[in-house]
């Protein structure tokens, strides 16, 4: 590729062309047929194009919806975007298994996010505690311009703290601040606060006569959001007699299912290699939910899997207790998302997402997401011990399969007919193809 300069002030044709001038033949026509998938109305376009930079054309994901969510009493149809088919499919099975049993009861166990504002400063560590402890308040006061607005709403700083650092870097500080942020994620609510709390402590010591000379210099190194939200966090379960559980393939038993089941959550709780497999199964379900709902996945994903670690392991983030005759799936998670500002107000489809949800509170919206995932990982689970991950899989994946090889619609539908009782495999879906084609 060659250099380029003044490349985002072209338009989206001449990135394009400019693209397309360096490739091969193939990829030159695949580059020039970005267009194609621009949308019709210029106007939603726009605002596509504005979203991001660079930007070239639009990358389509599937969007589906998973009915039947009973959760604490109300039925929910689950907006999800999502390229894999099983994770729709294996929602809405758990959602279906589980209506008949009870729902999934969510709870919300606290919203606090955290920010940070990372400093150096050379000194006594109790004199900057004595001083930080004096002058709290007048810190917060410094800052309630910013809150304002979030307190009228209910939300605002509820926490601020001084943390010694020192003892993993020479002279490192933090101003650890909490804060509730309503229905918004709140990242610039949070990450404007922080720049004016530094501000205003980097002045404060600076002009302080409780400070000698020596002791004025704070080193203000970084102030951002925390995507760690560890007291964000939102607990779903599902529970019900061993006996309901019902009968699996193979004649399985309830009871054996549900030790099976069991054993089978266990090893993810104390064996890394399956946990991050298992937690991917529940982040399938989540993460297709926070897309659908305009919801930064990147940090929702970055943060499950920090919580999993918590004690030092990584682990499973849902568990299993089989007590007093019954059966009880549950999982608790952290998730930090919004249901106003950021582009669940200007993405068209994530209104759309959020109108069919019921236009939820970030609250209730975390709920919805616990319990998917909490169903993506029960029908996971489920397959795995009794007929295997594979069957089902493989059998909503055939479809993909016979589009990679260029299958018409008449030999699809032969194909879905001949693997109807077959297992399907690359391979075995190509062989296939070949035969009938002569």
């Amino acid at each position: 590729m060659k250099t380029v300069s003044g490349f985002s002030k072209m338009t989206k044709i001449e990135k394009i062309n400019w693209l397309s001038d360096q490739l091969g033949k193939e990829a030159k026509n695949l580059v020039k047929s970005m267009p194609n998938y621009w949308h019709q109305d210029q106007e939603v376009q726009k605002r596509f194009d504005e979203f991001s930079e660079n930007t070239l054309t639009n990358y389509d994901l599937p969007f589906g919806i998973a009915p039947n969510f009973l959760i604490n009493g109300k039925v929910y149809s689950v907006p999800m975007v999502i390229e894999e088919s099983s994770v729709v499919a294996a929602a809405s099975l758990g959602a279906k298994f589980w209506l008949e049993r009870g729902g999934f009861k969510a709870h919300v166990l606290s919203t606090k996010k955290v920010g940070q504002v990372h400093f150096k400063w050379q000194g006594p560590k109790e004199k900057l505690f004595t001083y930080f402890n004096q002058n709290k308040s007048d810190f917060l006061n410094a800052i309630a311009n910013l809150t304002t607005n979030m307190e009228k709403r209910g939300g605002g700083v509820v926490g601020l703290s001084l943390v010694d650092m020192t003892d993993k870097i020479e002279n490192y500080y933090q101003l650890k601040l909490e804060a509730e942020t309503c229905n918004a994620m709140g990242a610039n609510f949070i990450n404007s606060i922080l720049e004016e709390l530094a501000r205003v402590f980097k002045n404060a010591v600076l002009m302080d006569h409780f400070f000698n000379s020596n002791e004025k210099d704070v080193q203000i190194i970084m102030c951002i959001l925390s995507n760690y939200t560890p007291d964000c966090v939102v607990e779903a379960y599902v529970e019900c007699p061993i006996e309901d559980l019902g009968s699996f393939a193979g004649d399985m038993g309830p009871r054996e299912f549900a030790e099976r089941f069991a054993t089978a959550v266990r090893i993810a709780e104390i064996d890394p290699n399956r946990a991050v497999t298992h937690n991917k199964g529940i982040m399938n379900g989540i993460d297709s939910v926070v897309i659908a709902t305009g919801n930064d996945f990147r940090a929702i994903e970055a943060c499950a899997h920090a919580y999993a670690s918590r004690d030092g392991q990584y682990r499973s983030l849902s568990s299993v207790t089989l007590t007093d005759d019954r059966f009880k799936f549950s999982i608790r998670i952290p998730l930090a998302v919004g249901t106003v500002g950021g582009l669940t107000s200007l993405h068209p489809l994530a209104k759309t997402s959020l109108a069919i949800l019921g236009n939820p509170s970030s609250e209730e919206l975390m709920k919805v997401m616990a319990s998917v995932g909490l169903a993506q990982n029960f029908g996971a689970v489920k397959s795995l011990v009794t007929t295997g991950i594979q069957k089902g899989h493989m059998k909503l994946h055939l479809l993909n399969i016979l589009n990679q090889l260029d299958a018409t619609e008449a030999e699809i539908e032969k194909g879905k007919q001949y693997f109807s009782d077959k297992v399907v495999s690359f391979t075995g879906v190509r062989d296939f193809l070949n035969s009938i084609r002569g």
